[in-house]
């Protein structure tokens, strides 16, 4: 078992995401020591956990990964991911046609010096 503070190590995440997402239920801790309230975390929560900052590292929203979690047999994590990965490529389309743009229009203001 992991103290919050050294599961916040191993994983990455600060120890106020973790107690954020123990509150949305997204990442509940294993154990809460009644007397201390201490928050202990597993080995099965540091899957989870790892899997969460791969999410948010796609740009996954909190609701995102609430629905990916409560889905325990992930059975829709693919879709969600090829979904993510679809968005992500539009956005890229969508920021290289405004880098042209913005080239063009750059290259044009030059054009109209000479």
């Amino acid at each position: 078992m992991y103290k919050i503070s050294e599961f916040a190590e191993v994983t990455g995440l600060s120890k106020e995401t973790l107690r954020y997402y123990a509150e949305v239920k997204l990442l509940e801790p294993a154990y809460i020591d009644p007397v201390n309230k201490y928050r202990y975390y597993d080995d099965g929560s540091y899957f989870l956990a790892i899997l969460l900052v791969k999410l948010k590292g796609f740009g996954f929203t909190i609701q995102e990964m609430i629905a990916v979690m409560e889905d325990e047999s992930f059975a829709n994590l693919e879709k969600l991911l090829q979904q993510k990965r679809m968005n992500i490529s539009l956005q890229i389309e969508n920021l290289t046609t405004k880098l042209e743009e913005l080239d063009e229009f750059l290259e044009s203001g030059r054009e109209n010096e000479q």
